[in-house]
Parts: structure tokens; C-alpha cells; sequence
């Protein structure tokens, strides 16, 4: 039988101690992640993800990622120049594929959703 889960209070679940982010491309920034799920084949992946203010390079070669911003604000970069900057409640969806940059303005915590092809 394949039951569901819960997951609450995704603003203060331990995250563990943070790392240096290895793509920062400016500040000193510092991640840290927790895995909540992963599916029986390993194509889909929720967790819980923060890091500190400062620029990154990112990219989507192998999944599309789903975001939602529990806290912060962030601006994205696409290669095409364009920016958007989203905040706490509201969601963003990197598809497969892209890439660009993220500013984090203030310390930010996502909740993700990574779906790799099978």
C-alpha cells in the first residue's frame, strides 16, 4: 500500500549546518538542504533549501525544478536578460534547460520540487 506524507512548519525545519555554496559568483554565501521525499524510481525530489545573500550561477541541464519562497526575496537572471524577483508565498518553475543567475537579497528558504526524466 502506498501511503501519502506530511511535511509542516517548513520555515523551521533543521536544515543542518551550512556549507559554502559552490557556484556563488559574489558575497560569501552559505547553503544548506534537507531531502523531505523521494519517489520509489527517483525521478521526483521535495525539499527544503536556504542560503544566504549573495549571486550564483545555476543550471537546469538534467531536471526541471518547481519553487515555492517560504522566506526571502530573490531575483532570477535568465540568459536572455531578463529578471523577475519573487518573494515569500509565491512560486517560480525552472524548466529543463535553463539557466541564469539567482540574487538572493535576504537570507531565503524554498521549498523544491526537482523532476528528473526516466
Amino acid at each position: 500500500m502506498t501511503d501519502f506524507q506530511t511535511f509542516a512548519h517548513l520555515a523551521s525545519i533543521d536544515l543542518g549546518a551550512p556549507e559554502p555554496k559552490p557556484t556563488s559568483i559574489s558575497g560569501e554565501q552559505v547553503e544548506a538542504s534537507r531531502t523531505l521525499w523521494t519517489s520509489p524510481e527517483g525521478t521526483l525530489e521535495v525539499g527544503v533549501w536556504e542560503c544566504t545573500p549573495g549571486r550564483f550561477t545555476a543550471a537546469r541541464d538534467t531536471n526541471s525544478e518547481t519553487c515555492h519562497i517560504v522566506s526571502g526575496r530573490v531575483t532570477l537572471h535568465g540568459p536572455d536578460g531578463r529578471s523577475e524577483t519573487v518573494g515569500p508565498g509565491e512560486m517560480l518553475v525552472l524548466p529543463k534547460g535553463w539557466q541564469g543567475e539567482w540574487t538572493i537579497h535576504e537570507k531565503t528558504r524554498k521549498l523544491y520540487i526537482l523532476h528528473f526524466e526516466a
